[in-house]
């Protein structure tokens, strides 16, 4: 089974690249963040023609998450327990939970589709906000592989963090900035204190996955790995190869992040069923 995550940046915008992108690497299962849209907006028509069903949690033109397979998704989960909210309360007195977090089951794993808030500047109110997400969903991760070890778990998609200094192309650049403070690297190293393994980092895998759109960053090079998939020790047994597709940067209207794909030594039923693109 071939899973992926990708960032699309407005699924509207790029929904033919991203389907053209699934057939040509045979992806079983994509999670994807951004879609900014609302589920009636959504092209499902694309996606079914290509074999894919679909699944998604949008409530407005921004964030958005989603899963497109073209095998079954059971136990669908739209956010996660204890996930924070943020913005101006609701008339009940409750914060928004905004649409950063999707969940699936295929084929026994558990994949989560995760798009992590982005903290603005250290002295918004999102940063805060963006730490206790953090910290909120690092101590769910724990009870899930807690509570089911056996279960290959995981979360996949855009962290906002670039972890180590080699992930981004000039640490002096982001002094005094979001996605490299101290704060958000400790709450990023907390998944893996709990048992989640970087599936392309732990193999030797290394490159961006984000390239700005302004100052011709992509031609130059000045990127950051923002993007992951970390997994439970059963998911990381299951991984037979991995990687990130930069091409995907290059060419007409692409996003500002690439796909992170691995795949998986699980069988599945479906594969004669398949439809065959030439």
């Amino acid at each position: 089974m071939r899973i992926a995550t990708w960032n699309v940046n407005s699924i509207r915008t790029r929904v033919s690249r991203v389907v053209d992108w699934m057939l040509r690497e045979d992806i079983d299962v994509l999670a994807m963040q951004e879609i900014k849209c609302k589920p009636e907006q959504f092209p499902h028509d694309a996606f079914a023609d290509a074999g894919y069903e679909v699944e998604l949690h949008g409530l407005s033109q921004w964030n958005g998450v989603a899963f497109a397979s073209r095998l079954p998704m059971d136990d669908v989960s739209i956010g996660f327990d204890t996930q924070p909210g943020f913005g101006k309360p609701l008339d009940d007195g409750t914060i928004p939970i905004e649409a950063r977090a999707l969940g699936v089951t295929v084929e026994g794993a558990r994949l989560w589709s995760l798009y992590v808030p982005n903290g603005r500047e250290l002295d918004n109110p999102h940063y805060p906000y963006k730490l206790e997400w953090l910290a909120n969903l690092a101590t769910q991760a724990s009870n899930w592989m807690r509570d089911n070890p056996e279960q290959p778990l995981a979360l996949m998609g855009d962290f906002n963090i670039a972890p180590l200094d080699v992930d981004v192309w000039d640490i002096a650049a982001f002094e005094g900035k979001t996605h490299v403070s101290a704060p958000e690297r400790a709450a990023f190293t907390a998944f893996g204190d709990s048992g989640l393994i970087d599936a392309l980092r732990s193999r030797g895998i290394e490159g961006y996955t984000y390239w700005d759109y302004q100052r011709l960053r992509f031609p130059r090079n000045e990127g950051m790995r923002i993007d992951f998939i970390l997994g439970s020790p059963r998911f990381d047994e299951l991984i037979t190869g991995a990687s990130i597709h930069r091409e995907e940067r290059k060419g007409d209207g692409p996003s500002d992040h690439v796909p992170v794909v691995v795949d998986l030594a699980i069988d599945t039923e479906n594969d004669d069923d398949r439809p065959m693109f030439l």
